[in-house]
């Protein structure tokens, strides 16, 4: 493998998360190679007469302690969540703030849905009570880039603030764009990741409506089963992951830790269905390539693939011909595993929370597991590290994320190394 001596180096310094399998990154993580499952019926409303009645939600999360419980109750979901994983970002990095040029500290936070719950909520108000009665405050709440927005204004943040908004590939192209900013030179720390609360009565009743939800209401913890041949399709997860990067020789001039390093990024357009992906993988592919001709590897160089993955059938046939496509024969000495069996589909915090997965499984020498595969499907033939965790050094992983529209976008991150 051969450096990039063209650009400066982006590492990864900290991350953050609130999940459906922990409030913390370490909590998710533990959870994780566990291979738990965070499946379970709905109860923040009744779902008996839906499709699907469960999702793996965020549990126990204590917004007050963040946030008091008056402003916790103006903030949608997705802006507290993405606080607290940002906050955990910035101490696990080390970053003491009051020594920054807050100038040259920046954000990248995506969304695909922004403040969804607050907006349903309010119509109701609405249609219910009249237009006296709803939050004066609601446009501001739901825009996606209150977000970022908020956690600028309370960290003091005056460097670039920008919110991401590629569907389901959100999480890798906030972090994508961030390192284009750190690499220009615009900033020396990026707080970059992606935020997602959307499990409302709409949006659960539209993904059912999709068939893209599967319907196994009697067994949430085993619904959800990415590349096996009795897949029915994916889980809504929620939740934020957030990581701090920065430029090597800042991280190094702090004595900063450095988890992994950021080598490539690739981001395409299927333009094929606002739906559906492109069966023969190609778009998909495309992005796969690009972040390893940037990151300067073959093929054979990648150790793990943290593959999006989200138990459909089409995603599933289609990610594995996208990733052949780009591997190769190395394809098949690859292990590639889908985290979204255990947390759910995160949309705009998924990829983010799939790259730190792969930091992670370079850290402690471990793949997380595609939990619930029971049977092989003929059209998903690469290892998908069935059901339990395996011991594995990893030098080098990479991670795709596919949303909506056809947007594609993987992201190849690596063991730094002098």
């Amino acid at each position: 493998m051969k450096q990039n001596g063209h650009l400066p180096r982006v590492v990864i310094t900290g991350i953050g998360a609130v999940t459906p399998l922990g409030n913390t990154w370490a909590e998710t993580w533990v959870n994780l190679i566990a291979g738990k499952s965070a499946g379970e019926r709905v109860t923040h409303f009744d779902p008996t007469n839906f499709p699907t009645q469960f999702a793996c939600s965020v549990r126990d999360f204590d917004s007050d302690y963040y946030f008091g419980h008056k402003e916790a109750k103006r903030l949608a979901a997705v802006t507290r969540y993405a606080w607290a994983a940002t906050i955990q970002a910035v101490e696990h990095a080390g970053i003491d703030l009051d020594e920054q040029d807050m100038d040259r500290v920046g954000m990248e936070m995506g969304s695909a849905f922004g403040g969804l719950d607050i907006l349903e909520d309010q119509v109701f108000i609405l249609r219910e009570k009249g237009p006296r009665r709803i939050n004066p405050t609601i446009a501001p709440s739901v825009l996606i880039s209150t977000t970022p927005s908020y956690i600028a204004i309370r960290m003091g943040i005056t460097g670039p603030v920008d919110s991401r908004m590629t569907a389901c590939a959100t999480g890798i192209s906030s972090l994508g764009e961030a390192v284009y900013r750190l690499q220009r030179g615009e900033v020396d720390i990026m707080l970059a990741g992606g935020t997602d609360a959307f499990q409302t009565p709409l949006m659960i009743a539209s993904f059912s409506r999709l068939g893209a939800m599967s319907t196994r209401n009697d067994d949430p913890e085993t619904a959800c089963r990415p590349f096996c041949n009795t897949r029915d399709g994916m889980i809504l997860g929620e939740g934020a992951v957030v990581m701090a990067l920065e430029t090597e020789a800042h991280a190094k001039e702090r004595g900063a830790t450095i988890l992994a390093e950021i080598a490539g990024y690739g981001l395409t357009s299927d333009a094929y269905n606002l739906a559906a992906p492109d069966p023969s993988g190609r778009g998909a592919a495309r992005a796969m390539k690009l972040a390893m001709e940037r990151a300067q590897i073959e093929g054979e160089d990648v150790d793990y693939i943290c593959a999006h993955g989200t138990g459909t059938r089409l995603n599933d046939s289609s990610e594995t011909a996208a990733i052949k496509i780009a591997l190769g024969e190395a394809a098949y000495d690859t292990r590639v595993s889908s985290i979204k069996s255990m947390v759910g589909h995160m949309m705009g915090a998924a990829g983010t929370a799939s790259a730190a997965a792969i930091v992670g499984a370079i850290q402690d020498g471990v793949i997380p597991p595609t939990i619930n595969y029971h049977e092989p499907d003929p059209t998903c033939d690469l290892n998908y590290v069935p059901n339990k965790a395996e011991a594995r050094h990893v030098d080098v992983g990479m991670c795709s994320a596919f949303g909506f529209g056809g947007q594609n976008a993987s992201m190849v991150i690596r063991r730094f190394v002098e």
